[in-house]
């Protein structure tokens, strides 16, 4: 008898509640508990990440310097002036095909790291123009960057200086693009509000 009723306990205990699977199964968005990122990163494993920021900043400097060493050290029998021109061609050409796409590829979604291109477009036009910025960048960094330095301390080209260099005024024209683009943003805004004004009296 004991064990009759043993058997009926455990096989109550393994049938399935049909009615707490259906509501849960049908269990609207609205029932189901919201809690916030902030309250769930409180439960999630703590992983060191490194911004995506200083990985983009470090791709814009090891690339230059990365070419300057196979130009400058390792192409032998040109003059400074040859060295520059092949220098600024490579460097222009690495941009298009290397830098921006390793940056493209990091980015969560399509256009999120535009803002750390100086050249957005693709194509004919968005490699033509990274062989002219290219060679800008260049010609800036050896006459301008290493011109200033050279006031204080002699120095020559070598890769890990030319590379923050190019980085630093690689990021100095994409500031002036942002500011110029913010700019003539905020004018078509207020001429917008101005006519909207206009046509409203």
């Amino acid at each position: 008898m004991d064990n009759q009723e043993n058997s009926k306990e455990t096989q109550k205990n393994y049938e399935l509640n049909f009615e707490a699977v259906e509501s849960l199964a049908n269990a609207d968005k609205e029932e189901i508990p919201q809690y916030s990122e902030e309250e769930l990163n409180k439960y999630r494993k703590k992983k060191f990440q490194i911004p995506d920021a200083l990985k983009i900043l470090f791709i814009k400097f090891w690339f230059p310097g990365a070419v300057c060493f196979f130009i400058i050290m390792g192409l032998t029998g040109l003059n400074w002036l040859d060295h520059i021109v092949v220098l600024a061609m490579v460097l222009g050409m690495v941009t298009d095909l290397l830098t921006n796409n390793v940056i493209r590829f990091m980015e969560p979604y399509s256009g999120a790291n535009d803002k750390w291109l100086l050249v957005t477009k693709r194509g004919m036009v968005g490699f033509g123009l990274n062989l002219f910025f290219g060679c800008l960048i260049t010609v800036a960094v050896i006459y301008v960057g290493y011109g200033l330095i050279n006031m204080i301390v002699k120095v020559n080209a070598e890769p890990l200086l030319f590379g923050l260099l190019y980085m630093g005024v690689d990021m100095l024209l994409i500031g002036i693009k942002r500011l110029c683009t913010s700019i003539i943003k905020d004018a078509k805004t207020a001429a917008r509000d101005e006519s909207a004004d206009g046509s409203e009296e």
